[in-house]
């Protein structure tokens, strides 16, 4: 056990920073749904400032409560103090991991498994993601679906196996070389990386290829560094800070955002922890400034492309009624709301219908569906109630975490909406114009011959 007290480290101010003026109540989901006031951001910042004071023992019963919260940062949007939620729920996750008080045999297997082995080697995730690939387009996935099978199966397993992603039938690096080569600009503005992750490589690499796509189409040179790992977020969010500042470093050495124009991620949860490398890394002689200039390259794609004016494509994606929902940690976490909106203003046929609640936290909230399955389907059901009244085609949102839930969402709930990234309703119209402007100069060669 490490013998860093990670609350006690902190810088007290941070600590001291709540009024407890009570305004970030009405924003918290698990305050809403409870009306626990344990369960609310001011009083679990009153627990680990008792603990931090040395006025309360950590126990078992904190550590369920940190990990009942959502971590969706609604509260740092509400709070008129500026609280930094993000930094003590880090911290205080950490301590209830160093302390041990959430402890099992299971538990610890698991958290190995996921944290320390699957997600810090992409080789290890491809390997996993291959095979569930075979599964699903083997038709065993149907098959043990449609005969009921998954009763047999541990209760733990039976929750889980729903929100399976589909995984796509190329990852990332081979997609973008298959689709990209073409499309790169002949005289580039901007030099930029792109993020890869982990979910979104497996499970939605043609997101990441739209996202290489649509920058080409705005002027840039993307560049997808083979060395990069998983951002580290799902192990920050899960006390496994160690873990997190490994990963950070090697994906520093593999990006040199030094010699690039932005850094560039298209998945909420993954650009709000990437964003603050300089916070995870302060302490690191050798790597403390590399991580300050990563942080001020960081871009958001939708906002980067606000920054540099956004080329409105020419074709129209034909009359499409769609909705926006917000990723808890774009809009709460990076403070990008508008930017996601105006790239599908751009889009020419389309009709914006605004989501209620659309800043509602799914209930994703990284492996929340898994670790606290009752409030996240209760918060499921909340949202897609809200979908289902908007009578749109497509729900658009811009986080892999979102995209899984809103899916089983729609299955479960029974609305029928096709869920999309923003960035990829905008690389279709696109396509859609190339297209176009191919049908012209075939119908003009046509003329020329007759």
């Amino acid at each position: 056990m490490s013998s860093t007290n990670y609350l006690k480290g902190l810088d007290y101010s941070v600590l001291q920073q709540c009024l407890h003026c009570g305004m970030c109540l009405p924003a918290c989901p698990t305050y809403v749904s409870t009306l626990r006031e344990r369960s609310s951001p001011r009083g679990r910042i009153s627990l680990m400032r008792a603990i931090a004071d040395d006025r309360l023992p950590i126990s078992r019963t904190f550590g369920e409560e940190l990990y009942f919260c959502l971590g969706c940062l609604a509260c740092q949007t509400a709070c008129p103090a500026g609280v930094d939620y993000a930094n003590l729920f880090e911290h205080a996750r950490a301590e209830v991991e160093r302390t041990g008080v959430m402890r099992s045999t299971r538990r610890s297997l698991i958290r190995w498994y996921a944290l320390r082995h699957l997600f810090t080697s992409p080789r290890r995730l491809h390997r996993l993601g291959r095979f569930l690939r075979w599964y699903q387009k083997s038709g065993l996935q149907d098959f043990v679906r449609r005969n009921g099978l998954l009763g047999l199966a541990p209760k733990s397993l039976r929750d889980l196996e729903p929100l399976t992603p589909e995984i796509c039938d190329t990852f990332t690096m081979e997609l973008v070389e298959r689709t990209c080569r073409t499309t790169v600009p002949e005289a580039p503005r901007y030099t930029v990386g792109l993020l890869a992750g982990c979910v979104q490589d497996i499970a939605f690499s043609d997101v990441n290829a739209d996202t290489v796509q649509v920058l080409q189409a705005n002027g840039c040179r993307v560049l997808l560094p083979e060395r990069q790992v998983c951002c580290g977020s799902l192990h920050a969010h899960n006390g496994d800070l160690k873990t997190a500042r490994r990963l950070a470093r090697i994906n520093i050495d593999a990006f040199g955002a030094e010699e690039l124009d932005a850094v560039i991620v298209n998945a909420g949860g993954c650009g709000s922890h990437i964003a603050h490398y300089d916070r995870l890394l302060a302490d690191d002689p050798a790597y403390a400034e590399r991580a300050g200039e990563w942080s001020r390259k960081v871009k958001d794609v939708h906002a980067f492309l606000v920054e540099i004016g956004i080329r409105k494509p020419d074709a129209e994606l034909g009359g499409q009624v769609v909705t926006y929902h917000e990723s808890c940690h774009l809009k709460h976490g990076q403070k990008v709301s508008e930017e996601p909106r105006e790239i599908l203003a751009a889009i020419a046929g389309l009709e914006l219908v605004e989501l209620k609640e659309a800043d509602w936290c799914c209930g994703s909230a990284g492996i929340y569906n898994i670790t606290q399955p009752e409030m996240s389907m209760e918060l499921l059901d909340r949202k897609m109630g809200h979908v289902r009244d908007t009578g749109a085609a497509v729900v658009a949102m811009a986080n892999p975490g979102c995209m899984v839930q809103i899916t089983h969402g729609a299955r479960r709930c029974g609305v029928e909406v096709s869920v999309k990234h923003p960035i990829s309703l905008l690389a279709e119209a696109y396509r859609l114009e190339g297209e176009g402007r191919e049908a012209e100069a075939d119908n003009g060669g046509r003329k020329l011959d007759g």
